[in-house]
C-alpha cells in the first residue's frame, strides 16, 4: 500500500508473537527493492489497549518509527475497506491515539482520508535535539561542514528539520539529508526536508527520512513544515504540499493547535513472503 508513492508493506500482527529483532530482519529484507518485495518499510497491525487497533513502524533500514504519516492513512484505507474501522474510531500509533476520518470514498472503499495529526511540539527535548531541553530551534543557523544552513525543529511524534530556500535536488537532498539525519545533534537522528515557498498557499518539499533515505512522500514531515512556515510567517494556516509522488493538503488549526492531513492512499497488491 502507498500514500503518493510512499510504501509500505503491512501485515496484520495481532495473532502473532515475535521478537522486535525478527521484525527488524523481516523488514530489511522484505523492504529491499532488488531481493525482496520492495518498501519504504513495513508496518504491523497490532492489538491495542488504547484503540480498536494498533500500528507499529519499521523502516527499510531495521530502525522503528514513531508516526508515519502516509502509512497511517494507507492503513486506515485498509481497516475501512475490510470493515475494522468505523467514523470516530482511533489507531494507536508510538506517537499517541489518532483519529482519521473518511473524506471520499469508491464505492465502499475509502480513498481520501484526512488526519488529526495533534499538535506539534517544538522544544528541542521534544525533536529529540542535543541542547537546552526547553528551547526552540526556529530559524537557527547550523553549520555543516562549512555549508551554512538555516533549520527549524518540529516533532510531530517523530523529529524533522526543515530547511527554507530553493528546493535541493535528489542529489543535494542525499548529500545534505544524510549528513544532517546522522549528526550528533540528533542523538536519534532526524527526518529533514527541503521546502520551497511558492506562495502563501502551496509548498514543494522533498523528504529524506530517517531509515528510509529518499521517500516519495513524507506525512509528517509536510505537517512539520506547515508548522515551520507559519512560525515564521511564510504561509497561511492551510496550504497544499506538492512533494515527489503528488500532492497533500494540511491545515494548522489555530484554535485546537492540532494538524490535519488530508490524502489519497492505495492498495496495490496482496499476497505472502517466504521467510527463509
Amino acid at each position: 500500500m502507498h500514500g503518493l508513492g510512499n510504501d509500505y508493506l503491512f501485515i496484520d500482527a495481532r495473532r502473532l508473537s515475535l521478537p522486535d529483532n525478527l521484525w527488524q530482519q523481516y523488514a530489511v529484507a522484505m523492504s529491499d527493492r532488488h531481493f525482496g518485495v520492495g518498501s519504504d518499510g513495513i508496518i504491523l497491525i497490532t492489538e491495542s489497549d488504547r484503540a480498536p487497533v494498533g500500528m507499529r513502524i519499521f523502516n527499510s533500514d531495521g530502525s522503528e518509527s514513531e508516526m508515519c504519516g502516509n502509512g497511517l492513512r494507507a492503513m486506515t484505507k485498509w481497516l475501512y475497506d475490510r470493515g475494522e474501522l468505523t467514523p470516530g474510531q482511533g489507531i494507536e500509533t508510538g506517537a499517541g491515539v489518532l483519529y482519521p476520518e473518511i473524506v471520499a470514498t469508491d464505492g465502499s472503499r475509502a480513498s481520501v482520508i484526512r488526519v488529526n495529526m495533534g499538535p506539534p511540539g517544538l522544544t528541542r527535548a521534544e525533536i529529540g535535539m542535543a541542547g537546552d531541553p526547553k528551547a526552540t530551534c526556529i530559524e537557527e543557523p547550523f553549520d555543516l561542514d562549512g555549508t551554512l544552513i538555516h533549520m527549524t525543529g518540529v516533532s510531530m511524534g517523530n523529529p524533522h528539520v526543515i530547511v527554507f530556500g530553493p528546493l535541493w535536488n535528489p542529489d543535494m537532498m542525499t548529500q545534505i539529508g544524510s549528513r544532517i539525519e546522522n549528526h550528533t545533534m540528533f542523538p536519534k537522528r532526524t527526518n529533514v526536508h527541503s521546502v520551497e515557498i511558492v506562495d502563501t498557499r502551496h509548498l514543494r518539499m522533498r523528504h529524506w527520512e530517517r531509515g528510509a533515505g529518499l521517500t516519495l512522500a513524507c506525512g509528517t514531515g509536510v505537517c512539520a513544515a506547515i508548522v515551520a512556515a507559519v512560525l515564521t510567517g511564510r504561509v497561511e494556516r492551510e496550504v497544499s504540499v506538492e512533494v515527489p509522488g503528488g500532492t497533500l493538503d494540511v491545515a494548522w488549526d489555530e484554535r485546537s493547535g492540532n494538524v490535519f492531513l488530508t490524502g489519497t492512499a492505495q492498495e496495490v497488491c496482496e499476497g505472502t513472503f517466504e521467510v527463509k
